[in-house]
């Protein structure tokens, strides 16, 4: 007895290892994605498991069901609309995909939609919006050009959107509301913040809804020539209602090695792993990472709120 249980305990030990490094291991830490998803924008796991996949601009308007696991394409559906500039996509509890076709980049458009598309009906409907600060399109300013947003989340039968500022040296993000039903509505201005060095390019809500997180990212060029990236998950807990920005807020910085990469959309995959894609730009190829979520301790270096 005494020789047996070392090596029972050695044994269950290992097991137990086992176990756990396989499930961490079903998700790759790095995926290259297919040609076919070079300017992958936006991403979400809905509630029935399935990865859903779209481009930006000057794509056709399609969306692709992946399996991070397996590392493939499993399912594309064409939509019968445009693709102006869609940037992020999300879901509801039953299943709805909401497209954000809500690209700005010169602050000019007046045809601001979210897409309101079910995979298993295939129904399709829009939500058509306007901010309630933007006087001018594009305003002469361009101080004031923070009208162009890719990153969205639905909660509690509202989508919140946060924009991208677009003037450089600038990193308020505003967050909007709008009802998650087809219609039109003028945007309600919730809050904004400051998040230093990083403009905002995604969005994600946990599965139990206590966890925001927002992709950012910085782009430059050393000497006027190397370019370069610095990039964070933002995670907010311990908030109140939608009011995200308001909760403790951790920093995680995302890959580099050297090479500029823009990383565009996130995505909750399983407890605490969570999935961030980038878009494929010479010498990169588009990817999609693991990356692990909160920490316990909040970080609040870089945090501003400001209504703007």
């Amino acid at each position: 007895m005494k020789r047996f249980f070392p090596a029972a305990f050695i044994f269950c030990l290992a097991s137990c290892l086992s176990v756990v490094a396989s499930a961490q291991a079903k998700v790759p830490r790095r995926t290259v994605l297919p040609a076919s998803l070079k300017e992958v924008s936006g991403m979400v796991r809905t509630p029935a498991g399935d990865l859903w996949m779209l481009n930006d601009s000057r794509n056709p308007p399609e969306l692709y069901r992946f399996d991070p696991e397996a590392g493939k394409v499993l399912e594309v559906r064409r939509l019968p609309v445009l693709n102006r500039d869609w940037e992020d996509l999300t879901t509801d509890d039953r299943g709805n995909l909401y497209i954000g076709d809500v690209g700005n980049n010169r602050n000019a458009r007046k045809d601001l939609r979210i897409y309101i598309y079910n995979p298993q009906t295939e129904t399709l409907d829009s939500i058509l919006l306007s901010y309630p600060d933007q006087k001018a399109f594009a305003p002469a300013d361009r101080k004031d050009w923070n009208y162009n947003c890719e990153a969205m989340v639905f909660f509690n039968d509202s989508l919140h959107l946060f924009s991208k500022n677009s003037f450089k040296g600038n990193f308020y993000t505003k967050h909007y509301v709008v009802p998650a039903r087809p219609g039109e509505y003028v945007a309600e201005l919730r809050d904004s913040i400051c998040l230093k060095n990083r403009v905002v390019t995604g969005a994600a809500i946990s599965s139990d809804n206590k966890t925001f997180s927002l992709t950012g990212y910085i782009i430059g060029k050393r000497l006027g020539i190397f370019p370069y990236t610095k990039a964070s998950v933002f995670y907010f807990t311990d908030f109140q209602g939608s009011d995200f920005l308001h909760g403790k807020m951790e920093q995680r910085r995302l890959p580099k090695f050297l090479i500029a990469r823009q990383y565009e959309s996130i995505t909750q995959w399983k407890d605490d792993c969570w999935l961030v894609a980038n878009e494929g730009r010479k010498p990169q190829s588009q990817a999609v990472w693991r990356v692990k979520g909160k920490k316990n301790q909040p970080l609040s270096s870089g945090l501003t709120l400001k209504m703007k």
